[in-house]
């Protein structure tokens, strides 16, 4: 099994957000766990609908790091568009 693979199926197997959270700070470096947040953010902002240039601007970015979760987002059947559309509540946007 590939090893991110085996990383999700702990992961979905886990039904508790803080021991999801308590194993990535175990696994994940205080480095790690800021930059897995800051492209979290990114994508957050981004399904929003703010644009790129503000969250550059308040995250203290360069637009290059945004626009791969701009990217992402954009594709059809982006899991990141489904996560964030089912947060909000509403239909992914186009």
């Amino acid at each position: 099994m590939d090893r991110i693979a085996d990383i999700a199926a702990v992961l979905a197997q886990m039904r508790d957000p803080r021991s999801v959270e308590h194993l990535l700070r175990e696994l994940l470096t205080a480095s790690e766990v800021e930059k897995l947040s800051l492209r979290w953010d990114i994508v957050r902002f981004l399904s929003e609908g703010e644009s790129q240039r503000a969250i550059a601007q308040r995250l203290g970015v360069s637009l290059c790091k945004i626009t791969r979760g701009a990217r992402e987002l954009r594709k059809g059947g982006s899991t990141l568009k489904r996560v964030f559309a089912r947060r909000s509540g509403g239909p992914p946007r186009p």
